[in-house]
This record gives structure tokens, sequence and C-alpha cells, in this order.
């Protein structure tokens, strides 16, 4: 009788052990379950921010594509990935940044869709300058294809100005021969990247905030 007692009262401390493995184990699954959760949880919120962001983007995208609809079915520009494409040939000479009578019709063409696109949206709008891959010709002004889209992403910025866009809501950038719509490997191809891209930019949130308050640096 005395040696069951004995046993039971060895036998206790290995079910208390043994309890309280177990609810450690149910401790630590229950973290690694909440844990995955808030995982769970943080996908599905990046995930719904990330297709909200897209479908704000392709709903600037087919407004724009509206707005420039008589442009678009004239065949006076391009309208790919959110970016108005405008022939090189059509606004400069070969190695020129003077801008032709043709390309000014076709940017006084594109005020009016631009400039109701800017009413409805506070965006900027970026005039880019792209070249082919092919050097200066001797004796040009520009010594590099650098110079050269620069200053003419610069003389469309300018004429947009005067046209009537605002002044603070249009801004020009340079990629030279960078960036090219397809590999430059003929004439023809050449003269499809020799061209001026015009796309949309959001506004940084402080340069609106800025201008509200007319505070600066």
């Amino acid at each position: 009788m005395e040696q069951l007692e004995g046993g039971e009262q060895q036998s206790a401390p290995v079910w208390a052990i043994f309890s309280d493995l177990m609810a450690a184990l149910v401790g630590i699954l229950a973290l690694i379950l909440v844990w995955v959760i808030g995982i769970q949880l943080e996908l599905s919120q990046s995930l719904a921010e990330e297709i909200e962001k897209r479908e704000a983007e392709e709903q600037r995208r087919i407004a724009l594509e509206q707005a420039l609809e008589d442009p678009l079915t004239k065949g006076l520009v391009t309208f790919r990935d959110g970016r108005i494409g405008i022939s090189g040939n059509v606004l400069f000479e070969l190695n020129s940044d003077q801008l032709q009578a043709e390309g000014e019709e076709v940017l006084e063409s594109l005020i009016r869709p631009l400039q109701a696109y800017l009413e409805q949206h506070d965006e900027l709008l970026m005039v880019s300058g792209f070249t082919d891959d092919l050097p200066m010709h001797p004796g040009n002004r520009y010594q590099d294809n650098w110079g050269l889209s620069a200053q003419r992403a610069l003389t469309v910025t300018r004429t947009l100005t005067e046209l009537g866009l605002p002044n603070d809501r249009v801004f020009a950038a340079a990629f030279g021969p960078h960036h090219p719509a397809v590999p430059n490997v003929d004439a023809e191809s050449r003269a499809q990247n020799r061209r001026v891209e015009i796309s949309t930019v959001p506004r940084a949130p402080s340069a609106s905030t800025d201008a509200e308050t007319g505070e600066g640096d």
C-alpha cells in the first residue's frame, strides 16, 4: 500500500510537467496563429492599396485618352502607356531645335484637351526629349544628343506655355539617345526614336500645400 502511494506521488510531477509543456505548446501555436493572421491582414491591405493605385492610374489614362480623342483620331499624335508621343520629324528638322510650322499646329491641337485634363487633375505634365543613337553632325551647335534633346524639350515646353498651359504645371526632361522606342537598326527605326513625349506626373503633396499657403524656401 505504501509502495502504491509512493508511485502515485512520483507520477504526479510527471503529469504536471506534461501539462506545462502542453500549455506552452498551445501558447506558441496561438502566437504563430496571431502572427500568420497579422501577415495575411498586412498583405491584404497592401494588395488593396496596390489595386486602388492601379485603378486610379487607369482612370487617369482613360481620362487623358478621352481628352485627346480629336488629335488621336486625326493621327497627329500617338498615345501609349499613358504617354503622348509626337514624331520628331513633325516637330523639328534633323539635328534642329527650331519648331516647324507643322509641329506648332500639332501642339496647338493639344492645348485644349491638356487644359481640360489639368483642370480636373492635380498633376504636372513632363515634356521629354529623345533622339536616335547617331552622333551630332560636325559643326552642330550641340556636342551630343543630350543637349539636343534637352533643347527640343524646352522648345516644346515653352511653346505649350505660350499657347496657354500654366507655367507651373509643365516641365522639361532630356533623355538623349537613351530609352529608345524601338531598337536603332535603320533609318526608319531611328526616325521613330527622334520624338517628344508628354506624360502626366503626380504633383508632390508639399508642392500643392506650399502653393496654397504661399510658403516656400
